[in-house]
């Protein structure tokens, strides 16, 4: 299992866009959550893929992750079995300086919202902030999928 160092940034325009060498659409749900661990079922482009991840650390900042494609298939069935608490979003992929930001565009009761994520190799380690780049929102448990899932975007008091 890996540990996974990651910071996620509320995104202020989409400029993201035209920045993009790369976007996926994708269809996540969560089969298990209990305390901060959860196991999620995605499918991205033609691949599925089943992920567990433990609880976070170090405020949000970190946490362990185990992924593992499996076939499109058995992630189509597996999806079934999330009922009607689906994440469908795009994923935009976007360089910048050495790192590539996972920026998140949300549809359906998620709709409006979109963050960015970075994944970096050490908790302290230095990164390029892009244009589109917000507040900073990493630990906020309301951003992470597994709560959009329960508390869609849509109901919140902006």
């Amino acid at each position: 299992m890996a540990l996974e160092i990651e910071r996620k940034f509320l995104v202020l325009n989409e400029s993201y866009r035209s920045e993009a060498f790369r976007s996926d659409r994708i269809s996540q749900g969560y089969l298990c959550r209990q305390n901060g661990n959860s196991v999620r079922v995605r499918i991205r482009g033609d691949k599925g893929y089943l992920t567990i991840k433990g609880p976070s650390l170090d405020g949000g900042l970190s946490r362990y992750e185990w992924e593992k494609e499996i076939p499109l298939p058995e992630a189509e069935e597996l999806l079934l079995l999330c009922g009607d608490a689906l994440i469908d979003k795009r994923r935009y992929l976007v360089k910048c300086g050495k790192h590539v930001y996972e920026v998140d565009e949300f549809y359906g009761d998620n709709q409006g919202l979109v963050v960015a994520e970075i994944e970096l190799d050490d908790e302290n380690e230095s990164f390029e902030k892009p244009a589109f780049l917000g507040a900073e929102v990493t630990g906020d448990r309301k951003y992470y999928n597994s709560h959009l899932t329960r508390f869609p975007y849509k109901y919140w008091n902006k």
